[in-house]
């Protein structure tokens, strides 16, 4: 039996409402509301309203059988770093990105190298025909022999062409927002479509053990199109990020319930498709030019990997009566705090100055830690002084010009003497914990902005 009612459901949030209104109460979107159907499928239930003997009982945990869930290997290093390690068999994980960011590349070469002869991957899409497919694996080099390849939009067709292949690796939807169901009246592409497309591909992943990738579609703002229960319904979600004028692109986990999240894998575009770069700082170092003012070293940490990267920073005397603030790369807020504390604590004259910041590489930094690479970037292009060559720095920065300690220091430390680093300018430790040091590299620990700066220019 089934209950069917009428909800008026928001397309940009997911939220549903009984009545009709003109703006959205959660997200403030104007005439995103469309009235849909809705069935909720009520469970089978027994005489006196209990619940049937076929359904599932609970089992202790330490009797749960495990048999069946060991990873699946990826022949793809940054691929399974991002995914904790491997392929979890019956997850379902959904990669998001920016039109022609290169999400449905990355996916083709991956079924090239999880599938054989003898467990194929079931490739479906909706919105490029089997020919269009065939022009982009000839251009990838892929022969495609262990791929087979849909093209279907009917969830349902979808999931019963599926159960016809017993040794199936892996199932790819290209993309869940083409994908439909005849039981919603609603279009394809629409909140309830999406969210019980969705969900059915879910169960059927963890009916037959077969793990599930589906392509998402994002908005303007970079969110995934669709309700954000869509991430909730899924296992892991990946963001396939990058900037179109760059050749770099990073798949970040922002959700994964089989490994670390934050997790970053470094790809780079070429002809053959997403190449795997294996020690990102060297490449984001490749093309650094040393003894220059207004360049310094930070060393960052994307997930769990330490990454080396050039910060730039120039000051000009402005030409306008309110000077400018111009950031790539790095958190906006992040820049008017150094440039408030060189101003105020440090005593440099930059309110006058056009400032500009930039992340070379085309990385986006968030974390506070690149602070004081900053800081050096900025006061070494005031001063005209190049930061030395050979010296990273690592901190964040206070309101009161003091440095305050970061996460994962030791990792960071190693990363900087593996690429031949002799100094490395860190916060003062004031836990008094014991930090291992590589050997050959040279920590100067400090307490304040003005102690590192003197370090870095001198």
């Amino acid at each position: 039996m089934a209950k069917t009612e009428t909800r008026w459901i928001c397309q940009e949030c997911g939220w549903s409402f009984i009545k009709e209104m003109g703006k959205c109460p959660h997200c403030s979107a104007w005439d995103s509301l469309k009235e849909m159907v809705v069935r909720d499928e009520l469970p089978a239930m027994s005489v006196g309203g209990r619940v049937g003997s076929d359904s599932p009982h609970p089992t202790p945990l330490s009797q749960v059988d495990m048999a069946g869930h060991t990873r699946i290997p990826v022949a793809n290093g940054e691929f399974a770093r991002v995914l904790g390690g491997g392929l979890v068999p019956g997850s379902i994980v959904l990669i998001g990105g920016e039109p022609g960011i290169g999400k449905s590349t990355l996916l083709l070469q991956i079924a090239a190298v999880l599938g054989d002869a003898q467990h194929p991957v079931l490739y479906v899409s909706g919105e490029e025909s089997p020919g269009q497919l065939k022009r982009r694996a000839a251009r990838l080099e892929i022969l495609g022999d262990t791929i087979q390849v849909l093209a279907e939009t009917n969830v349902d067709f979808v999931l019963q062409q599926a159960d016809r292949l017993p040794t199936l690796q892996a199932l790819i939807v290209d993309s869940i927002q083409t994908t439909h169901t005849g039981d919603l009246n609603s279009a394809a592409g629409s909140v309830s479509q999406v969210r019980e497309c969705a969900s059915r591909f879910q169960r059927w992943a963890k009916r037959r053990n077969i793990p599930v990738f589906l392509v998402g579609h994002v908005t303007k703002s970079g969110l995934i199109a669709g309700p954000k229960v869509l991430e909730h319904i899924v296992d892991t979600v990946l963001y396939l990020e990058g900037d179109p004028f760059h050749t770099y692109r990073l798949l970040r986990s922002i959700k994964n319930r089989f490994g670390a999240t934050s997790e970053v894998g470094v790809f780079e575009m070429c002809e053959n498709g997403l190449i795997e770069v294996e020690n990102p700082s060297e490449s984001f170092l490749a093309e650094r030019m040393v003894n220059v003012a207004g360049s310094a070293i930070a060393v960052t940490m994307e997930g769990t990997r330490p990454l080396l990267v050039e910060i730039q920073g120039l000051a000009n005397t402005t030409s306008f009566a309110n000077p400018r603030r111009t950031v790539n790369g790095l958190e906006f807020n992040r820049l008017l705090l150094v440039v408030a504390v060189l101003s105020r604590r440090v005593g440099l004259r930059i309110s006058d100055q056009d400032i500009f910041a930039n992340v070379v590489g085309g990385l986006q930094i968030e974390e506070p830690a690149a602070d004081l690479a900053v800081a050096a970037a900025l006061a070494s292009s005031v001063r005209d002084r190049p930061v030395a060559a050979d010296l990273a720095l690592v901190g964040e920065i206070g309101l009161s010009g003091e440095l305050r300690s970061v996460g994962r220091l030791e990792a960071r430390l190693k990363e900087a003497a593996r690429l031949g680093f002799q100094t490395v300018v860190v916060p003062r430790n004031l836990r008094r914990e014991k930090l291992r040091t590589p050997a050959g590299l040279n920590v100067v620990a400090v307490r304040t902005v003005s102690e590192a700066l003197e370090v870095a220019l001198t």
